[in-house]
Formats: C-alpha cells, structure tokens, sequence
C-alpha cells in the first residue's frame, strides 16, 4: 500500500469542522435516546398515562421527520452554515422549555419544538460532512461519525438511566441547554459562511413539501402505534396503525406523480437518483442496517432484564457492546474504504454480522452473559464493517449539486428502517411463549435482514476510480466565503 500523500490527510481545519459537526450530532441522539428511558417517570411525575407520555417522544419523531424534507432544500437556499446554527438554536430553545414543562401537554408541545431542531441537525450532519470530505476522503469521514452514530443510541440510556437515579427528570433536558449553546459557539467561530450560490435560487417544491413531509411522517407514525397495540389486537390492523399508513402510502404515491411530472419547479427528492444502481443499493443496505440495528439494540435490553434479571441501567452497560464494535470499526472500514472500495469490507461486515446474530438464535436464560457480550461486540464490529463504507460509495457517486437530496433519502429511510425494526420486534416479543423464544424470534428476523444486506453488498461498486483532482478538492474550511 502506498503512503497516504498529504493532501489525502485530514487537516486541522477539516477536524475541526469535523468535531464541531458531531458535537451537534450526538447531542440530538443523546437527547432523544435518554429521553425514551424515562417514560415511566415522566408518567408519574406530570400525573399522566404512559401512552399519553409516549407522545412526548413520538412528537419528537414525527417532527424530525417532518423537518428533513424542508432541510434538503434549505442548506442550498440559506447555506449549510445559517441553517446549522438555526437548528442548534431551535434545539437548545426546546430543550430549555421542555425541561420547565409544567403538564404533560407542554412537554409534548416542547418536545416537538426540539424535534424540529433535531430534523435541521440530524441530514446536516451528513451534508457538511460530505462537502466538508470530498468523493476522495468520504469513506474516513463517514467512519468518524459512524462512532456518533453507534455509541449515541446506546450512552443515551446509559445517561439516562444514571441521571434518574441521581437527579431530576428535568436535567435530561437542562443539560442539553450549555452543551447546545457550548456547540452554537464552537460552530460560529468553525464553520465558514459559504459562498453564493451560481444561478437562479432554486424555488421551494411547495407541492412536493406538502405531500412529502407529511407523508413519510405518517409512515412513521403507523409504526410507532403499531408497536403500541396489546397483543390480542392485530397491530398493524388496528386503525391506529392502519388509518396514518393508508394516509402516508396516498400522501407519497401523490409525491411519486408529482416528482415525475416536468415542471418549473424541481422536485424536493428527484427520483432519478434511484436510476443509480450503486446509490439504490446503498440506501437499501443503510435502511435494513437501520432495522437490523434498532432490532437488537431494543431487544437486548429486554433479554438481560427478562432472562437475567437486570435493573435498566445494568442491561443498558451490557447493551453497550453493540456500540462499541460499530465505534472501533466503522472509522477503519471508512479509512480503508477509500482505498480499497466498499464491496469486499461490506460483505465480510455483513456476513459477521449476520453469524453474530445467528449466535443470539441460541442463547437462553442459563446462557453465562460473558458470551451474549462478546456476540455482541461482534454484531456491533459486523455492522460497522458494512455501514461505513456503504456511506462513504454513496457520497463518491453523488455529484456536488445531489448531496443534499442522497442524504435525505439515507436519513429518511434510516430512519424508517428504525421504526420498522422496533414495529416488528414489538410485535414478535407480544406473540411470543416466553421472553428467550421472542429473543430467537427476534434474532431469526435479524438475521434474514443481515442476509439480505449480503446479498445487495454485490451491487455496490468496486475500487473507487476517484480522479486525482478530487484529492485536491478543498475543504469546507478552504472554500470562497463571503
């Protein structure tokens, strides 16, 4: 292997942009992850039912999702940087008022509020990461923030779990407040201002917006209640479940016509950007990656309380391997992606992943926890194996103008691969004997997913053919500003 020449290295200035940006980035999935362990508490300290505190997270989600439609459009028309600093400020904003709600109908109305800033953050770490990177180094960078994404789902229960044993439930959200305003100040003294864009300034898809946004929003949703019904109902039938899915599958077959059809205002998400067969493979791979993981980072919690009888905050400890085998791999498969191409990382990623999760098939409750801990470093180095990688080759065959609109379709379906995953999972859990059958349930369906992402690893491209410009392309630091 040849020596990494100095253009190819990360600069300070990049770092820099770099660490600002996944500051910005965990601290939305910190916020959201601790948030969902204190349910219980929440219930008993506001005076309120456990479904109606539920909406405090699910209004969380629904306003992500909503937001991220409008956000592919935003960072060209206002900037990466503008905007970025407007969702730091919406989410500190929410966090602040949320830790003061006085009833549950303003931590509900407050937790949206922060959920709107979250779906400003959360594709914009991908878009100023990947102009930030350029095609040649976006393999490494995905890597970096494949540590965010892998440790944040699993030290938000962590925290939350600790802070509830020590503190009030309101510091979930108060100590959000300096961290975001800390992230607002560090982000104004990194982040250039970008230059003009060339050209007309491509107007808003109001249409598209209007039928996109709430459409995957309603998607969402149905899988949210779906994974609420009690087991004697059927709980993709219930019209909780049912009548928002029916609204969503209208809503964006509606925006499926509408996209297609020529006019003088180009589509939010064009969809000939599923045309590309290595781009429709690596979503397709990131949005069962994000089924897969959701499926075991919710379920083996349950296991180590069920079968072991584990408090939460132990079993979220004995969750933490997960995370920690996505965060020591995906930065090493990033790197060497670059170098070397997605394919063969991403299927000896998949296929560990997938023996990790045919491993779980067997555990029960006599089982010592020394193996299910080390299956699950395994699973957690599998998947960052294929995640990694998969991210960096669609960001090296997205061209400059298209960035926006790739990372909103991988956050997107990311996102519903996670709500997916939970649906099922619930589901499997509620209509099984015992907790140790719905575990294997759980894992058997794991590792369907895991075999499917082996089998789409193929169309991903080869050895990236990236021209020596690309090399040299600046850094977000290096570029014109105003």
């Amino acid at each position: 292997m040849s020596p990494i020449n100095a253009d190819d290295r990360l600069d300070a200035r990049l770092l820099a942009t770099i660490g600002v940006v996944l500051l910005g980035g965990l601290l939305g999935i910190l916020n959201s992850s601790m948030a969902a362990v204190a349910t219980g508490t929440l219930a008993a300290e506001l005076d309120a039912s456990l479904s109606t505190v539920g909406w405090a997270s699910t209004g969380f989600l629904l306003a992500v999702t909503a937001t991220i439609p409008f956000t592919t459009w935003a960072v060209d028309r206002f900037g990466g940087r503008r905007l970025w600093l407007l969702g730091l400020t919406v989410f500190a904003a929410g966090a602040l008022t949320a830790g003061l709600a006085w009833n549950v109908g303003s931590l509900i109305a407050f937790r949206t509020l922060q959920g709107v800033g979250a779906g400003l953050l959360d594709p914009l770490v991908l878009i100023l990461l990947a102009r930030a990177a350029g095609p040649a180094r976006a393999g490494r960078v995905m890597g970096l923030m494949g540590v965010v994404l892998s440790l944040g789902p699993v030290l938000g229960p962590i925290a939350g779990g600790a802070l509830l044993d020590g503190l009030s439930w309101r510091w979930m959200f108060l100590l959000s407040v300096p961290v975001g305003l800390a992230a607002l100040v560090l982000a104004m003294r990194v982040l250039p201002a970008e230059s003009a864009a060339d050209g007309p300034r491509v107007r808003l898809d109001v249409l598209g917006l209007a039928l996109l946004a709430p459409g995957f929003a309603a998607v969402v949703l149905a899988l949210s209640q779906s994974a609420e019904q009690s087991a004697e109902q059927s709980a993709f039938t219930a019209w909780q479940a049912l009548l928002p899915l029916v609204a969503g599958a209208v809503l964006l077959a509606c925006y499926t016509a509408h996209a297609r059809r020529a006019g003088t205002v180009p589509p939010l998400i064009d969809l000939r950007l599923f045309t590309s067969r290595g781009f429709t493979a690596s979503v397709a791979i990131m949005g069962l990656g994000g089924l897969a993981n959701f499926a075991a980072l919710f379920v083996l919690p349950l296991y180590y309380q069920q079968a072991h009888g584990h408090g939460v905050l132990a079993a979220a400890l004995l969750m933490a391997p997960v995370g920690l085998g996505g965060a020591i791999s995906m930065p090493l498969a990033g790197r060497l992606s670059d170098r070397i191409g997605p394919r063969g990382l991403a299927a000896a990623g998949a296929a560990l992943a997938l023996a990790a999760a045919l491993a779980f098939t067997r555990v029960g409750a006599g089982t010592a926890e020394g193996w299910p801990v080390a299956t699950a470093l395994a699973l957690g180095l599998g998947m960052g194996l294929f995640s990694a990688p998969t991210m960096g080759s669609l960001y090296r065959s997205l061209p400059g103008p298209m960035v926006a609109q790739g990372s909103s379709v991988l956050y997107m379906l990311n996102q519903l691969g996670a709500a997916l995953g939970v649906a099922v999972v619930t589901l499997i859990l509620q209509t099984s004997a015992d907790p140790v059958t719905g575990v294997h349930g759980v894992f058997w369906l794991t590792a369907g997913v895991l075999a499917a992402i082996l089998a789409a690893v193929a169309l991903l491209p080869g050895r990236p053919a990236v021209p020596a410009a690309a090399h040299h392309r600046p850094a977000m630091s290096e570029r014109t500003t105003r």
